[in-house]
């Protein structure tokens, strides 16, 4: 392989990292805000996310991004390749965050909120103060897992036109009807990406049980 083709991998892994990074900031917030609304039992809107969620998680990635980008537009919705993998990724992921949130709220004990609530908390102070630190460490290990799952999902935005890791070795491949090489340097970038967000993971779980005695 030449230099430029290591240049060549190393910009598609700046892509990958940098769009799925984006679809996660949003998605994880978005997944937490969808999981409080089924968690409160909101009328109508709980049966709406409920659906959503089933239909993102049933749904392929490289297919919803292909009806992002292709759909919108026949409905007088321009958008760019970039725009569309963001939104693609922030939406799919925010559908499986939301289980792994809904899941630590209903393992929450409601004793804690109605004792906060009887104390004059507010439910916005109640739930920073007692709910949100204990339900984010419960959630950790899912929300973490899922991150790794959604960047080696990444490459189904490459049908956008968007030159990721698994675009980049192909066209190397391709061009120098050696396909190993580039796959194998491409196979090392992503491991050592996921690498990174689970030693992340296992820095804050020590953090956490140094200073509460509890991961």
């Amino acid at each position: 392989m030449r230099a430029y083709d290591y240049l060549s991998l190393l910009q598609g892994a700046t892509v990958t990292v940098s769009l799925s990074l984006v679809g996660i900031f949003l998605g994880v917030p978005l997944g937490l805000s969808l999981a409080l609304i089924r968690w409160a039992g909101v009328p109508v809107f709980s049966r709406a996310i409920a659906v959503y969620v089933s239909v993102l998680r049933a749904t392929p990635l490289v297919t919803f991004t292909l009806l992002i980008f292709f759909a919108l537009p026949n409905v007088g919705v321009p958008i760019d390749p970039v725009p569309a993998a963001i939104v693609a990724l922030a939406m799919n992921t925010s559908a499986f965050n939301c289980e792994i949130w809904r899941a630590a709220l209903a393992d929450f004990p409601r004793t804690q909120l109605d004792a906060a609530t009887a104390a004059g908390m507010t439910p916005g102070l109640a739930f920073r103060r007692i709910v949100f630190p204990q339900i984010w460490r419960v959630s950790l290990p899912g929300l973490v897992n899922e991150m790794t799952l959604l960047i080696k999902s990444s490459p189904a935005i490459a049908v956008t036109g968007i030159v990721d890791i698994t675009r980049a070795a192909v066209r190397i491949g391709a061009q120098t009807y050696e396909p190993l090489p580039p796959f194998l340097v491409a196979t090392a970038l992503y491991f050592l990406v996921i690498l990174g967000f689970v030693r992340a993971q296992r820095l804050i779980e020590t953090h956490m049980e140094r200073k509460f005695g509890f991961a």
